[in-house]
Parts: structure tokens; sequence; C-alpha cells
């Protein structure tokens, strides 16, 4: 046998029961083709010499919003926890970019004014011109006097795209405006908001996947799951695979609004398998799982709970879907053969979706549709267990326990009682449950360093101590988490996640032994991908070991724009 391409004098973690480690791997065609030690390689075309660096297979991203990278032509507001600080970044921006019709801003928190919520009159002598700013989840949009003007709420309308605040005795909108993420998805929310918001516009859009695709292949990440695609926007990532944008695989997974019916479902089943019968041959491009939501997010107290928020008296949230009806929802998704991937933060919206789960099992007589439920923030130790008896998988981010992320708003509301229900991935992997680690960027780095990082101590970047250490999760675990569980989460694991004969050559050379700093995870920090291998084709290379390839190993803007200890919270 002549093998393609060769990586030897490394250390290679392989994640197969078999053989889990070697010295040596080789590939022919996109598959790899020999595993083990380097004197026993067959003679290859091209020879990588990986001096002593760690191998393992290529990371999957089990969450990451690839359609939500940073867009050059808006100002970020990463690490602005000011008024003073976002007025001088948005009025600099507006004065340096007078061509722009819109002032766009994106990642503002919610505590940027003390007290209370950011208003329209925050606002007021920037610019002129309408400004919209997004918060740092997604969930909620913040608006200028000129904006409420030209988008007709100031006249008492609404818009598709989310429901403007008023205030509750003038009547007056605020300039708040809530529910954007989830509205905004609809066909009817998307549509209004490319009409009115030149950031959302399809060319604007796709050169943000463009970027983050990039930014994938310089990270070592080989398979990510881009997790709320509307329908209208399914052409972007055809778009992309056309023209060689996907280095890295990417499973599409498609949004399925609140209140949307048979006939949307429909829409999706036809989505679906019409995209199947297309599929490139490379298995570049897959569309499915849906994504749904159960509830929201815990920070604005709209995570549904099982008791009062701690500084709430007598609110617990609520859930996204009225009554029962996630559970007929899913319930139809199941039986029509999808898998579900399901946002809920709370303890009570994570029982919410694990109830809906079991009955749709139990109804249609399915097994191993393996659904899962992302993010899995605050959990009651009752529904620990249920994670590996239903068979669904818990999609989890380790960064979000970050203190210097969670500390203030997230550990408030929640109160100390139940901050041992925070972020359970040690005990989830513990139960035997799937645990597929994820990035959620752009809120966290999309760098999986810094997951393993974060995992490892459930610290902070910015130095801040650890918290919850009981969950910590060693850096051979947190691998598996991110390759071996990843794999079995989207039912991947037949050719993914592990090094071994016939498997494809998915892969990532770092730039040493991780291992080595298994005792001091802060410099996990200072590593870096140095090669990363797609279907046995090198699509980035930091020019260690081969040629320099593709993008340069690229600064995250989440720890870049304030500092890494400024980054935000939560994009879900």
């Amino acid at each position: 046998m002549m093998l393609d391409t060769l990586i030897t004098g490394a250390r290679v973690r392989t994640f197969d029961p078999a053989q889990p480690w070697a010295e040596a791997v080789g590939v022919v065609g996109d598959r790899i083709a020999f595993v083990g030690a380097a004197a026993d390689a067959p003679t290859a075309r091209s020879r990588i010499e990986a001096g002593g660096r760690l191998v393992t297979p290529g990371i999957i991203d089990s969450h990451n919003h690839l359609l939500l990278g940073f867009d050059e032509d808006a100002v970020s507001l990463e690490g602005a926890h000011t008024l003073a600080e976002v007025r001088r970044r948005i009025g600099d921006f507006a004065a340096r970019r007078p061509e722009l019709e819109w002032v766009c801003a994106e990642n503002a928190v919610y505590s940027v004014v003390e007290g209370r919520r950011p208003n329209a009159a925050d606002l007021d002598g920037l610019t002129d011109r309408p400004v919209f700013v997004t918060t740092y989840d997604q969930h909620s949009v913040w608006l200028n006097r000129a904006a409420l003007r030209v988008l007709g709420i100031a006249g008492g309308g609404d818009i598709a795209w989310g429901r403007p605040e008023r205030d509750p005795a003038t009547g007056e909108p605020t300039g708040w405006v809530t529910d954007f993420y989830t509205s905004a998805m609809t066909q009817a929310g998307l549509a209004a908001l490319q009409r009115d918001i030149p950031m959302y516009s399809p060319d604007r859009r796709y050169r943000k996947l463009v970027s983050s695709m990039r930014m994938a292949s310089s990270l070592g990440i080989t398979t990510v799951v881009e997790p709320q695609v509307p329908l209208a926007e399914v052409p972007l990532f055809d778009r992309a695979l056309a023209e060689g944008v996907l280095t890295s695989r990417v499973i599409a997974a498609l949004f399925h609004p609140v209140g949307a019916d048979a006939a949307f479902r429909s829409q999706l089943r036809q989505a679906v398998d019409e995209a199947t019968a297309r599929a490139d041959t490379a298995g570049l491009l897959r569309l499915g799982p849906v994504k749904l939501y159960a509830d929201d997010v815990i920070e604005p107290h709209t995570a549904l709970m099982l008791e009062d928020y701690a500084n709430r008296p007598g609110v617990r949230g609520r859930p996204s879907y009225p009554g029962g009806e996630l559970v007929g929802v899913i319930g139809e998704l199941d039986r029509m053969g999808f898998q579900t991937h399901t946002h809920a933060t709370g303890d009570g919206g994570i029982r919410l979706a694990l109830d809906a789960i079991e009955q749709a099992a139990r109804a249609n007589g399915t097994h191993d549709r393996r659904h899962g439920i992302v993010h899995v923030e605050c959990l009651h130790p009752d529904d620990l267990p249920r994670f590996r008896e239903l068979g669904v998988t818990a999609a989890m981010q380790p960064r979000h326990c970050s203190p210097d992320l969670v500390a203030g708003t997230w550990m408030e509301n929640v109160g100390e009682e139940r901050w041992d229900r925070a972020w359970r991935y040690r005990s989830l992997l513990e139960s035997g449950a799937t645990v597929a680690f994820s990035s959620d960027w752009q809120v966290g780095e999309m760098d999986p360093l810094v997951g393993l990082y974060s995992a490892a101590t459930r610290a902070g970047l910015d130095g801040s101590q650890g918290w919850t250490a009981g969950e910590r999760v060693g850096l051979d675990r947190s691998l598996e988490a991110y390759t071996v569980h990843g794999a079995r989460a989207w039912h991947a694991e037949g050719d993914r996640g592990r090094i071994a004969p016939g498997m494809l050559a998915d892969l990532a050379v770092w730039s040493s032994d991780l291992y080595a700093h298994e005792h001091e995870p802060a410099a996990l920090l200072d590593a870096h991908a140095e090669l990363t291998v797609v279907g046995g084709r090198i699509v980035h290379s930091a020019g260690g070991v081969a040629d320099p390839l593709g993008a340069r190993a690229i600064d995250d803007p989440v720890a870049v724009a304030g500092g890494a200890a400024d980054a935000h919270v939560h994009v879900h």
C-alpha cells in the first residue's frame, strides 16, 4: 500500500479503544489507512514530521453560529460595560462611516446602564441616523429615536422581528425590543429584517459565514453544527459549498419557529430530503436536525425555572411554547424522522424538553433518535440521569460557566443555593450521557482550546478563581467530548470522532503535546492548531510542519475586542 500522506513522529490520541495511542497516521484519499508505529508505516508520497506534537481527531463544534460572525460594517461592543464607552464607540463609528444608512452595533450587555435596561434616550446626540444594536445573547435589540420613527414603532406600529417594549405609564416605546432572535428567524421576521436592516442582507450574512468558516478551519475544527438556519438562508450554505468556502464540514440545523404548523414541518421534510438527494460527494454539507426553543435565557429572567428566581419572588420565567405545545411539536418531528436540537437553560425548560422527548419516543415507538438539549445551564438533580436513560445529548459550552461571565447577573438570578446545578458536564459524563462540547460562537470564543481550559478550571480568562470545582473535567475527557461524543451526537460515529483505519481523515495537529499542560491548564491558551486536515486535505497550516495555508490562526474578536477579561456571555 502506498499512502498519500503520512503524519509521523507524533503523539496520536486516537480515541480508538483497540489502540488508544499511536505515533503515526497514514491517509489514502479522504480516509485513514494506517494507524500505528512509525517503523511499521507504509511508504508515502508526502510525509509530515510532527516533532512530538499531539494529533487528535478533528474537533466537532456541536453549536456554532456561523451566521452570527462579526460584521466589518458594524461596531463591536465587546468589552463595553459602561454607557459612556458604548456611546463613544457608536459615535466614533458613525463619524467614520457617514455612507452607512444605518449605524449598527453588536453584542451590548444588558447591564450597561445600572439598575435598568438601556433605552432610546441613552443614544441621543450620537447621530441623526437610525441606530440598531443587538445584545450579546441576540435575544434583544436596542434602538434610538430615529430607528423608532423609521420602523414605525414610534407611531404605535409593531414589527415582525421582535416585540417592542412600551412604557407602562405612557405607552411610548422605550427603544428596547425583546424576543428578537426567535422572531427574526421566522419567515416573516427574516423577510422584514432583511428589508429594514442592512446588516441582515443576504450578502452581509454570507460574508459572516465565510469569515466564521475561515476561523473554524484555523482552530482545528473539522465539523461545525450551525444550530439555527431559517429555510430562507439555506441557499447561503449551498453557495458556500459551490464556491469552496466550506473547508470544514457543516451540519445545518433548520429553525422551527414557535407557532409553525404541519405545513411548515412538511417544508422542512422536503428541504432535507432534497438536500440529501443532491448531497455533495465530499460530505461537506448536511441539513437537519431541527432547532427548537423550550425557554429563553436566565439573564433577563425569561428562562423557565422550577422555582422562583432568587431575586424576583413570584417570577419563574416562561416556556417558549404555550401550554403543552412543545410536546406535540417534538412528537410530530420525531414521528417524521427528525432529530431535534432544543434550547433549554432553566431547570424548568430542561425538564420540559426531557418530558417532550420521553413522550415522543413512547408515542411513536422510536429508538435512537439522539435528540439533543443545548446549553443545560441549570439542571435539577432529578433530571440528570434522564439524559442517559432517554439517549438525549447534552450539547454544552464549557466557557459559559466561567465566573468572569456568570458572576453577577446569572449567579444572582439563580441564587447560591442552586449553583450546584450549574453546567454539570462532569456529572453528566460520569452518568454515561453523551455530552457534546461546543463554543456557541460568537459569544464564547470559537477556539476549542479555550473550551478545554474552561472545562479543566471552571475559571475565567481574567484569572478569576474557579467555582463549582466538582464539575471540572480533565483534558482527555474534554477532548473526548469534542470528538467521540460530538460524532455520536449527530449519528456520525461511523466516520469521524476517532482515528482508526476506514474513518474520515479529519485531523487536528496541535502546536505542542497538549497533555504536557494537563497540570497547568493555562498553558493551553498559548497553544494553537498547527494543522487542520479535512477529508485528507490540509485546509489550514500555521507553517510549523507544513507550508502555511489558509487563514492564519485568527485572533478571536471575542477575546481581543476588549481583552479576554471583557468577553460576554451566551448567544443562544
